[in-house]
């Protein structure tokens, strides 16, 4: 049996190289956020003219995205199933089209109706036993790469090795790219005071010994120091970031009361800053699972007091909720904003939160709307809402009538867009409600 060390030295090279390898006609997943591979993905983009109908497919990308652009039409296409901030606006041009896929469900149709055939990402290098870790994502890298006929992977230093289902063998890839680039990092920022009332209110719906799901970004971090006199916390979610580690070390998370996967934090993807990263890597407490796991209501329903807290767009009166479409726009995708609310509605004494600030554009527009916008999407039903939080306090929808919902959600919205809220849902429901 040959050496892994010869074969992984013998599959040695350069990014450029490694575009060699993609053909006409394949299906590319492209790593999740963090890990995707920038520099192949920029040899990739550089080569279009050696391709045909060559498709990538991924969920959310952080920094560039050579492969999206007008000049690369007929070579490359991207096809996603969340619009990143690399290409907003793109898909009104044809250049990106959008698939909306509960975030669960994306191994099975990559493998399945997609057919994928071609994996990149970033990787650990190799340990002692040939293995490299996908130690930033595997939530549907390692699913994809386990039916891939290629897999291209920059080996980087700075990728943490995480334990749980991250490890491939070197045998089984096809290219390697080393390099020691520093690695895209998403920086916790300072939680503004509105977030910070919505944090606590937040807070306010977690019980000690729940198991919460906590993605990253502004609410999830104003809501983290109100965490910190809970305890024995559990996490379960498609997504963590620095806020955990804060947790874990001041042992407000232990997992101890998780029904499943006690004593572990649960994730597929690693977000955050290098520090975070160093947490992560070869962290015994911390599992990483593909999203047909994590994000399967099937799953998330079997651990008893599972909180799930998402962020959203809008909010119509009678619950419907829009998390994807601002302004006629297509600006992100369902995620796994449906798996969680719905696991956590099934697990016994779950809660679904929806959490936004009660205006946007500074004030000038409400967040809480008699209707949806034109053309937006329900992201999640309102059969499927239990709380709305804003930083004007807390809506309770669940097991409730329409005009009830009404008089929650008018409750919690901008004091300067109630009264016409009010008239609207009085004219809706045909009778005087406030």
């Amino acid at each position: 049996m040959q050496d892994w060390h010869e074969i992984y030295n013998s599959r040695k090279m350069s990014a450029r190289e490694a575009a060699d390898h993609i053909k006409s006609g394949d299906r590319i997943v492209v790593a999740h956020g963090p890990a995707a591979p920038v520099p192949i993905l920029e040899a990739i983009g550089d080569n279009k003219d050696a391709y045909k109908d060559v498709t990538f497919y991924h969920m959310v990308t952080h920094g560039p995205t050579p492969y999206v652009g007008e000049d690369k039409e007929g070579h490359l296409h991207c096809n996603a199933c969340f619009i990143s901030p690399g290409y907003r606006g793109q898909m009104e041009k044809g250049i990106v089209d959008l698939i909306p896929l509960n975030f669960s469900e994306f191994p099975a149709w990559l493998e399945n109706d997609v057919r994928s055939n071609v994996v990149v990402t970033v990787v650990s290098p190799p340990d002692e036993h040939g293995y490299v870790s996908s130690g930033l994502s595997c939530d549907y890298t390692i699913p994809a790469a386990r039916h891939a006929r290629t897999i291209i992977a920059e080996v980087n230093p700075n990728c943490p090795v995480s334990y749980g289902d991250t490890f491939i063998h070197v045998s089984d890839i096809e290219c390697f790219v080393e390099t020691d680039r520093k690695l895209l990092e998403t920086q916790p920022r300072e939680s503004t005071e509105v977030e910070k009332k919505i944090g606590g209110y937040c807070a306010q719906l977690i019980s000690d010994g729940s198991c919460v799901q906590l993605g990253v970004g502004g609410i999830p971090d104003a809501i983290l120091p109100f965490l910190k006199d809970k305890k024995d916390l559990g996490i379960h979610s498609e997504v963590i970031g620095d806020g955990v580690k804060v947790l874990m070390e001041a042992g407000v998370i232990t997992g101890r009361k998780k029904t499943i996967d006690t004593g572990l934090v649960v994730t597929a993807s690693v977000f955050g800053t290098a520090d975070f990263r160093k947490f992560v890597n070869r962290n015994p407490g911390i599992s990483m699972r593909p999203v047909n796991y994590t994000n399967d209501p099937r799953v998330i329903s079997q651990l008893d007091n599972m909180v799930s807290i998402n962020a959203c767009v809008q909010v119509d009166i009678t619950g419907q909720v829009n998390s994807e479409y601002i302004g006629g726009t297509q600006f992100s995708g369902m995620g796994g904003q449906v798996d969680f609310v719905r696991g956590a509605k099934m697990a016994k004494g779950g809660k679904s939160i929806m959490a936004c600030t009660s205006t946007a554009k500074h004030g000038t527009i409400s967040k809480i709307v008699p209707y949806l916008d034109p053309g937006a999407p329900v992201t999640t039903s309102r059969t499927d809402i239990d709380y709305v939080v804003t930083e004007y306090g807390i809506a309770h929808l669940g097991g409730r009538s329409l005009v009830d919902r009404a008089k929650a959600l008018v409750s919690v919205a901008h004091p300067d867009f109630r009264d016409q809220l009010m008239e609207e849902a009085e004219r809706r429901y045909a009778r005087k409600i406030f």
